[in-house]
């Protein structure tokens, strides 16, 4: 399984002003995506602490087709179409897991 995970950091840098109801939305799109997807296995947004304008979001799919599929949920769209004016900037960084074996066991601790 985990060969096909698909592993990313969303960098995000909000707009002034947007702040608060940016993270509303990060939230609920995070929350909703892992609790009614069974392909997302981790949408993990969080701030910067030094520079609360920068978000960075932790992204784990089961593969590309859970992916795409989660690009096509309504929640995903609407908080996609609901925050282009508040994003400043946004990167989205591919990542390839150093320890997949380890995969399993990273939320079985929590």
């Amino acid at each position: 399984m985990t060969n096909d995970l698909i592993t990313r950091i969303a960098e995000i840098e909000v707009n002034e002003g947007y702040l608060e109801e940016y993270l509303a939305a990060a939230h609920n799109v995070g929350t909703e995506s892992v609790e009614s997807e069974e392909g997302v296995i981790c949408i993990f947004p969080m701030q910067v602490k030094d520079a609360p304008n920068t978000i960075r979001i932790v992204e784990i799919y089961r593969n590309d087709a859970a992916y795409q599929a989660h690009l096509q949920t309504p929640h995903f769209l609407e908080y996609k179409q609901g925050t282009l004016h508040m994003v400043k900037s946004l990167q989205l960084v591919a990542t390839e897991p150093l320890a997949p074996e380890a995969m399993p066991l990273i939320f079985k601790k929590y």
